[in-house]
């Protein structure tokens, strides 16, 4: 079914363009609502679950993340990262150190509860992820992706 049928509109879009950017919106709104019932059942938010995706994978059992890292893959500004990584510290996901040469610099590193329960909520998530990816074949999620590289580029050179 169509985007124009799905959302019950009479008139056809303005553009193919328009077309397209309001259905990335609305697929990501529905696999943003999926997310949160799915995290919801975890006591957890999809943002803190990224975060303790970026910390497992990306920083490893010992090295860790500085929070300016954790912020630019994140895509979200340091106040926010900060506020989050606060809640997160709060309910024993994740542990605050201080960088080992340089004391400014605050490391942030899964607490075994977070890793434990990081490693329970993931085979879900990924249950979750191909289920809703299923439709497509290997070809055409690379060229999905290609598409939205493609897309990405033409935003940030428009700035």
């Amino acid at each position: 079914m169509g985007l124009k049928a799905e959302l019950g509109l009479k008139k056809d879009f303005a553009s193919p363009q328009l077309e397209a950017l309001l259905n990335i919106y609305y697929t990501g709104s529905m696999i943003k609502k999926l997310a949160d019932v799915l995290f919801g059942r975890f006591g957890l938010t999809d943002v803190q679950y990224n975060l303790m995706n970026l910390l497992h994978y990306e920083g490893g059992a010992e090295r860790g993340l500085s929070q300016a890292q954790l912020g630019e893959m994140m895509m979200v500004n340091r106040a926010n990262v900060t506020t989050l990584i606060d809640r997160m510290e709060k309910s024993g996901l994740v542990v605050r150190t201080t960088h080992k040469t340089d004391r400014r610099l605050k490391i942030v590193k899964l607490t075994a509860k977070g890793e434990k329960l990081f490693l329970k909520v993931r085979p879900y998530y990924i249950k979750q992820i191909c289920q809703g990816m299923s439709s497509l074949d290997e070809s055409e999620l690379r060229s999905l992706g290609r598409m939205l590289e493609k897309v990405r580029s033409n935003i940030r050179n428009a700035k």
